[in-house]
């Protein structure tokens, strides 16, 4: 059996696994009464079984924990703390799709980086990755459409790629983002004036163009055109809004967070400005002054969204247009932001979600068709959820 999983179940023993001899695995010291090792390895598949050997090396030598949240775990009532370790749920979390496998191993592991990189790999070529490249079409798009009102649209899929971290340098994403580029149009897709833009020039609502211009700086697009009309589009209490051009003046979490994904894609990609990081700023500060879920005006949590209805104290996976207080806290994380005290309530939040066994489940499913499942269904364990939770857990818990 791997080192990596004879360490982890000595975690979930309560054994300490620096104490663990290398060379006795496969002994009587790496055989924690569980299911057998040759089902668990068929029942895993061969590349999850890759991906936990591969870890071994590295936990072998790794002196912290897996990941930072034992002082968050404490932020939930008692009844809400875990009971089993963070090593059974890294092990649940490695028992599933390269697109969670890879992201897993680089943010809760400290897999070797060339280890990560192979994993990854296997996005553009196995699983649900590799099916949504199969879909599409000869004309470069998906569901027949570069947006729609469902989840099958080309910019739909590019956004879910985008979060399973298909590698823009891939054959698989040259490829499929060419045909994109080269063939797709907004035709019929949007306001008749943006008839003929090629797809990756956008439309003329912020929330799509935001969208747009994440997959497009993502996947090595230029996207200038995009990314100056939405600096241009910022209100002045400092984030976003698609009813603006109706008159509105006040923004929307669901467009700002669009946006600022888009912002965020495009400085990784070609480099920061002074307009495109005062921009960001101040995106930032609109979230981080209502507390990620308050009213500026009177403190109170907003229950729903006026626009579509969706309450943001409950987590999604894909978020697709819509906020949620998990989506800011990752945006934040990803872009560097310093946790303070402003989060605190919104990691308190994620924190007491936490289910007895350590998993957080998908607690909403938007309506629409999507080309492939990424999770078990709404109200069961999702492994999408549960990585991003730990991850800004373990961002907000590294803060001092």
């Amino acid at each position: 059996m791997s080192r990596v999983v004879d360490r982890l179940r000595a975690r979930r023993a309560g054994i300490d696994s620096s104490r663990l001899d290398p060379g006795l695995e496969g002994s009587d010291a790496g055989q924690q009464p569980a299911e057998a090792d040759g089902a668990r390895e068929v029942g895993v598949g061969v590349a999850a079984a890759h991906a936990r050997r591969s870890l071994a090396g590295a936990l072998g030598h790794q002196q912290r924990p897996l990941t930072k949240v034992s002082r968050n775990q404490q932020m939930a009532s008692p009844a809400k703390r875990v009971s089993t370790s963070q090593s059974s749920v890294i092990l649940w979390l490695l028992d599933s799709d390269p697109s969670i496998r890879w992201q897993v191993m680089r943010d809760l592991t400290d897999a070797p980086a060339d280890e990560v990189g192979a994993e990854r790999a296997r996005v553009a070529t196995e699983g649900a990755g590799a099916r949504l490249l199969a879909l599409q079409a000869p004309d470069g798009r998906w569901g027949g459409a570069a947006w729609n009102r469902g989840w099958d649209s080309t910019m739909h899929v590019l956004l879910l790629l985008k979060e399973m971290g298909l590698d823009p340098t891939s054959d698989g994403a040259r490829r499929a983002v060419s045909l994109v580029r080269d063939r797709v149009t907004w035709q019929g897709c949007g306001p008749q004036e943006a008839d003929d833009n090629p797809f990756f020039a956008g439309e003329v609502e912020p929330c799509i163009n935001g969208q747009v211009g994440a997959v497009g700086a993502y996947f090595g697009q230029d996207v200038r055109g995009i990314v100056d009309r939405l600096l241009a589009e910022e209100l002045p209490d400092g984030g976003w809004n698609c009813e603006a051009a109706n008159g509105s003046t006040r923004s929307s979490f669901n467009t700002t967070i669009c946006v600022l994904e888009a912002l965020l894609e495009y400085e990784r990609a070609v480099g920061g400005s002074p307009e495109l990081t005062r921009a960001s700023l101040r995106g930032q500060e609109y979230l981080l002054e209502r507390r990620l879920f308050r009213r500026r005006s009177t403190g109170e949590v907003i229950e729903r969204d006026r626009k579509g209805d969706a309450a943001w104290t409950r987590f999604a996976f894909p978020t697709w247009w819509h906020y949620d207080v998990l989506r800011g806290l990752e945006y934040l994380r990803r872009a560097g932001v310093a946790p303070d005290e402003r989060v605190a309530e919104a990691i308190d939040l994620v924190a007491s979600k936490r289910d007895d066994d350590g998993r957080w489940p998908l607690e909403t499913r938007y309506p629409g068709k999507m080309l492939v499942e990424t999770d078990e269904g709404e109200g069961r364990p999702s492994r999408w959820n549960t990585l991003r939770a730990l991850r800004v857990l373990d961002w907000y818990s590294a803060r001092d």
